[in-house]
């Protein structure tokens, strides 16, 4: 912890607040949720990586995203800009388009090094790359032409630990799919649904008494098994209402 402090103290001296207020800024701007439930463990993490590649955190070079309940260090594309050209062996950059008709198919990017005879060359293509979301809509040749760039980036120069905010989103939608296609033992939903089958009460007091995780694994069935008791309550109520009618016509002759 004290190396971390250290750390915090370091930064915060370079951007001329104390310690406390870069903490306070930093969490604010660049982690998700302004900081709310973020360690400092987590925040020296992230900030020794931002110092690793000297990206700077307040003008967002580099962010915090949520990952696995924890945070993933992404750096924006003008952080990604400021680290090939920065580097020392950098020695220029060409993009190289694929076109059918007027539909972008491929772009290549190739990075020169001073140290090498031949460029390392990334080629990244619309039908693998393009999201339904609106910045690929947008400007689809300017985000292949970023995913381009900084493949041949980690190709060339061996930039690891950190991602581009496109990878980052796609990675959490990744993650929410797999949560809602956890596969549900099959004991477990024949239990759900023999309860169920004998109306709320008997299905309540089944929810009850399961354990947390098999909640969550019956989270998406929930609601259906609950529709399926509340059905069962209501025939069994219309079957009662009929058994007192039919009984009050018999007494009635």
């Amino acid at each position: 912890m004290s190396n971390a402090l250290s750390l915090f103290d370091g930064l915060a001296a370079q951007a001329g607040l104390s310690t406390d207020g870069f903490l306070s800024t930093i969490k604010a701007t660049v982690f998700p949720n302004k900081g709310n439930g973020a360690t400092n463990e987590q925040l020296a993490a992230f900030l020794m990586v931002a110092k690793q590649y000297n990206l700077n955190q307040l003008t967002k070079e580099i962010f915090a995203f949520p990952a696995n309940g924890g945070i993933q260090p992404v750096v924006s594309i003008d952080g990604w800009m400021k680290l090939i050209n920065s580097h020392p062996d950098f020695d220029g950059m060409t993009f190289a388009d694929v076109l059918e008709g007027d539909k972008v198919v491929s772009i290549t990017c190739k990075i020169y090094r001073k140290d090498r005879s031949q460029p390392i060359e990334a080629t990244e293509y619309m039908a693998e790359c393009k999201r339904d979301t609106q910045v690929w809509k947008q400007w689809p040749r300017r985000m292949l032409r970023h995913k381009a760039a900084i493949q041949a980036a980690r190709y060339a120069f061996g930039f690891g630990g950190i991602a581009d905010p496109d990878e980052a989103e796609r990675s959490q939608v990744i993650e929410a799919t797999a949560i809602e296609e956890t596969i549900v033992p099959q004991g477990l939903l024949d239990a759900a649904e023999k309860y169920a089958s004998h109306g709320m009460e008997s299905y309540g007091a089944y929810w009850k008494q399961i354990t947390v995780e098999e909640r969550k694994l019956l989270k998406n069935h929930h609601d259906g098994f609950k529709s399926q008791a509340k059905q069962v309550d209501e025939k069994l109520a219309d079957e009662a209402i009929e058994r007192l009618a039919e009984s009050a016509e018999v007494v009635a002759e």
